[in-house]
């Protein structure tokens, strides 16, 4: 029998360097409070790396950089999984995602069904956008 520990850890590993994930990801595995300290120990560690509150990752690593950032669209899905909401890239941001402009956006914007708010990853800043269901329905259309 395999402990929560290694449970977890090994669907980590599987995957793989710079995946994104909360703890609702492992409830299968073991109680919330259960998975709340693993993922502690972990980070504790340095195996893993807390982002956020509830939000962690798996870190790439650079030979020459060091550790890497996550991807904005990662941590995207991952607070869409957390939060049961859905996202849309907006701005800037969508056309880059789109190769319809090579400008980097200084801003990451995501339209939501959610509530809005700021997660800030390091010098990274996500923003949700709090949008009307019409003009949800417009965007997916």
């Amino acid at each position: 029998m395999k402990s929560i520990d290694a449970k977890m850890l090994s669907r980590i590993y599987g995957h793989g360097k710079g995946a994104v994930f909360t703890p609702n990801a492992f409830l299968d595995i073991g109680s919330r409070n259960a998975i709340d300290k693993a993922l502690s120990r972990s980070a504790a560690k340095g195996t893993i790396r807390r982002l956020a509150r509830g939000l962690y990752d798996y870190p790439k690593t650079h030979p020459n950089l060091g550790l890497l950032s996550p991807s904005p669209d990662t941590i995207a899905k991952a607070l869409q999984d957390r939060d049961a909401i859905r996202l849309q890239p907006s701005g800037a941001y969508a056309a880059n995602f789109l190769h319809l402009s090579d400008q980097v956006p200084a801003k990451i914007v995501f339209l939501t069904d959610g509530a809005s708010k700021t997660v800030r990853i390091g010098k990274q800043e996500i923003r949700l956008q709090k949008t009307t269901p019409k003009k949800w329905q417009r965007l997916v259309a």
